[in-house]
């Protein structure tokens, strides 16, 4: 007996969330696939909200940082990372979520989802064309920053526990790392 897994488009998947039938529970799209997202515990919540706050403060306008809300990569793919960190298009997002060519970067908070934020979610992100991806791993306490797309993936990867680091895009703006990891 063969399986074949029903595989989900962006338009059905807006299609079902008009219909209400995820109400009950946040899920994602990835790769034609729903996943449920698991719930935020504190560490997870603050870390999303102070990181956030503390990028505003640093872009200003430069950029829009969105906080848990959806990015449509492909037709196969609608993901909610922590932070989207995106050109700030005002209304024009009440027409659709970020695209890959409005992402400046994508941020990711780690607890229990280490091994999909660095595995099926960083391929996404780099196949989509995302030009730099971020990885706040929490048990850890470090930073893993992917960049330099190459195909469908990243070439360079830093880790970091102290120092700053820039975005590819704001090359003149230092980020703590000691204010993502919050020591």
């Amino acid at each position: 007996m063969t399986v074949t897994t029903y595989r989900w488009t962006v338009d059905r998947f807006h299609r079902a969330i008009d219909a209400g039938l995820f109400d009950d529970q946040p899920v994602e799209l990835l790769n034609g696939d729903l996943f449920v997202m698991p719930p935020e515990r504190e560490l997870h919540a603050f870390s999303n909200s102070e990181v956030g706050d503390y990028f505003r403060k640093l872009l200003g306008d430069l950029a829009k940082v969105r906080e848990a809300h959806p990015v449509t990569l492909n037709e196969e793919s609608e993901l909610v990372p922590d932070l989207a960190i995106v050109k700030p298009l005002g209304r024009e997002y009440l027409e659709h979520h970020p695209y890959p060519e409005d992402i400046y970067w994508v941020v990711e908070f780690s607890k229990a989802t280490l091994a999909k934020d660095l595995g099926t979610k960083k391929s996404a992100y780099a196949r989509a064309g995302i030009r730099e991806y971020w990885v706040v791993d929490l048990v850890g306490s470090r930073l893993l920053t992917f960049t330099d797309l190459e195909g469908e993936g990243y070439r360079q990867e830093r880790t970091s526990d102290r120092g700053t680091v820039s975005p590819i895009a704001f090359p003149d703006i230092d980020i703590r790392v000691d204010r993502l990891l919050l020591a």
